[in-house]
């Protein structure tokens, strides 16, 4: 529940930095004249910013990338961030269980258990790797809908620490998870995941701008690891590439309709996906193809 009450004032807090900085042509200007002729403090401007915290954070967000920006966007990108990482997660009960060896992949990496649809519907394996692709993807979708920030500042800023989000999340895991406790070799990972996410942003803006088969072939080589066979070992389904495909479609088009501020509550939580869930409409789109 407290988690729930930050991230409302963080949503409207920005939502003030909205309105303020958005306004444009129809912002009241700060300063009037009375009759008798002397200027005077509108009256809206003065009632603005006399009503506590939340309206002193909304004056402060006319300089982009000050503390008060920097605070919200921390609460609101991980929250973000949070509905990128459920959306293939996965457990691996072995790691609390001493003496317990981890099943593997014919890849040897860890094989959890993991029930999204991105297991059970594509037939992806519920490892790290899967995880760290798929959130990356969603990373990505929210991405191209920050890049709508009225300032360039903004947008760094929240990019910045939606990828600091997912470094801590990661090496959480390789620790918790994948018992990988040397920090050296955890960061070894972490920058190579970095790379990895730099890369993705490239191919699926190449993907976006040059066409879904352009942006299928990304989704292949980041999800399937570019291979000609499935995880079982079976011929790849091209369909299942094909409803990634769709699916990111879908919600970029979906997240182009929500304002900013209002990007937390559209994405839902753990128990409520939002716009980032399955869409059986994907499947049979492909499939009348």
């Amino acid at each position: 529940m407290a988690s729930r009450r930050l991230s409302t004032l963080w949503a409207h807090e920005a939502r003030g930095f909205q309105r303020l900085c958005l306004s444009g042509a129809r912002r009241i200007p700060a300063v009037a004249s009375t009759s008798t002729g002397k200027s005077a403090v509108h009256p809206m401007i003065a009632r603005s910013y006399s009503q506590g915290k939340v309206s002193n954070l909304a004056k402060n967000f006319r300089r982009p990338g000050n503390a008060a920006e920097t605070y919200v966007a921390y609460g609101m990108t991980q929250k973000l961030f949070e509905a990128c990482s459920t959306q293939a997660d996965y457990k691996i009960p072995q790691a609390s269980q001493k003496g317990v060896e981890v099943p593997k992949t014919e890849a040897g990496e860890d094989l959890g258990v993991g029930e999204s649809w991105w297991y059970t519907e594509l037939g992806l394996k519920p490892t790290f790797a899967t995880w760290s692709q798929v959130t990356l993807l969603h990373m990505y979708l929210l991405t191209v809908r920050l890049r709508a920030l009225p300032y360039r500042d903004s947008v760094t800023t929240y990019s910045r620490h939606l990828i600091d989000h997912f470094s801590h999340e990661a090496e959480h895991r390789m620790d918790v998870y994948h018992d990988l406790g040397s920090r050296t070799i955890r960061n070894k990972y972490l920058k190579d995941l970095f790379i990895q996410w730099r890369g993705i942003i490239a191919a699926y803006d190449e993907g976006l701008a040059k066409g879904d088969a352009v942006l299928g072939a990304a989704v292949w080589r980041n999800l399937w690891k570019g291979s000609q066979t499935g995880p079982d070992g079976e011929e790849i389904d091209w369909a299942k590439v094909a409803q990634v495909v769709v699916y990111m479609r879908r919600n970029l088009a979906e997240l182009a309709k929500k304002e900013e501020v209002d990007l937390v509550f559209a994405l839902g939580d753990k128990k409520d996906a939002g716009i980032f869930q399955y869409s059986d409409s994907d499947r049979k789109l492909v499939g009348s193809q």
